[in-house]
């Protein structure tokens, strides 16, 4: 922290009638202190340009996707190196085509393979792109290359932050090191809460065995073992179809619709509220990850109101216990049922 007064005035102004709002205010405040106080202990001139391309890049990102953040989108993940004649690059596409037709827009990598089956799926407006800078690989694409919803990035943890951050669905194909670091990264964000609440689909084509395999070894290697809790396992399922595929993420958002923090209360966005005798039901369900009181209805909270945000939809608020979300993936389960 900037301890100096001169320092702060000078972070200050430079904000000033920027039109932020307190919280942002304080926000861009501790981002510039945090710069600032990077210079000042004479930091390591390659320290200094992992934090500057960072931040550029995330800014970027950011812009770019912002018109569309109330737009729902999934992303792909899967191996560049599949051929476009492969049967798992058909169903990609299709799949990705499918979903958007139904209003979804496809976010993948950029590149070849699984990525370009996404791409060219959805088809230029419905894809957006965050492409890695790799020297033994080309470009984007052509499916979104030059487009204004490509972004390109030189480093693997910015370019995974917004592949992650955007989407509200997850479709994962077979792939590599690089696909199933995506897949186990996601889940774990999953596991530990990082990541807001979504479905994660592993797909693979009738008979393929790829992800069967892989979940085989989890259960037996991992699972069995207590490296993984058995119901963390609720987070995933495997699909061999477009239909199964596109069910799965549909009726993750049949009736709930998004998930904000208030306090200390986890509030629940959905588009029908459950009756009183329907949530007495599920308190006593889910007492196990209720810290106190019960699973209740609500209206939009204050700070939801001041942000406008969804004002028009039910609430379902709980004190979470901030541990359990392999139960809270069940818990959004249920009221989808609603």
């Amino acid at each position: 922290m900037i301890d100096d007064a001169p320092y702060r005035k000078a972070v200050d102004d430079l904000v000033e009638g920027a039109g932020l709002s307190r919280q942002q205010r304080d926000l861009v405040v501790s981002m510039l202190e945090s710069v600032v106080g990077l210079a000042r202990v004479d930091s390591d001139l390659l320290d200094l340009k992992i934090v500057d391309t960072a931040i550029k890049e995330m800014a970027e990102a950011f812009e770019v996707f912002r018109p569309w953040r109330e737009v729902r989108k999934v992303t792909m993940f899967g191996s560049a190196r599949t051929a476009p004649d492969d049967p798992i690059y058909v169903l990609a596409r299709d799949l990705a085509h499918r979903l958007a037709d139904e209003g979804w827009m496809i976010v993948t990598g950029a590149g070849p393979g699984i990525m370009a089956a996404g791409s060219e799926g959805a088809g230029r407006e419905k894809s957006f792109g965050v492409n890695i800078r790799l020297p033994q690989e080309q470009g984007a694409n052509s499916f979104i290359a030059q487009d204004p919803k490509l972004v390109e990035m030189r480093y693997f943890f910015t370019r995974k932050l917004m592949l992650i951050k955007e989407s509200h669905a997850y479709v994962v194909l077979p792939g590599g090191f690089g696909t199933l670091d995506e897949c186990f990264e996601l889940l774990t964000l999953l596991q530990t809460g990082k990541a807001e609440p979504a479905p994660v689909v592993l797909v693979e084509t009738p008979g393929g065995g790829f992800w069967h395999a892989w979940l085989r070894f989890v259960e037996e290697e991992v699972v069995s073992r207590g490296y993984v809790s058995a119901p963390d396992m609720a987070f995933l399922r495997i699909v061999t179809s477009i239909d199964e595929a596109n069910a799965e993420i549909q009726h993750y958002y049949a009736n709930y619709h998004s998930a904000r923090w208030v306090g200390d209360l986890l509030v629940l966005r959905v588009q029908r509220t459950p009756d009183d005798e329907a949530l007495a039901s599920l308190s006593e369900q889910f007492a196990d990850i209720v810290v106190s009181g019960r699973i209740r209805a609500t209206d939009p909270l204050p700070p939801e109101r001041s942000a406008h945000q969804h004002l028009d939809l039910g609430r379902v608020a709980l004190r979470f216990d901030k541990r359990s979300y392999a139960r809270l993936r069940a818990l959004i389960d249920a009221l989808n049922e609603y």
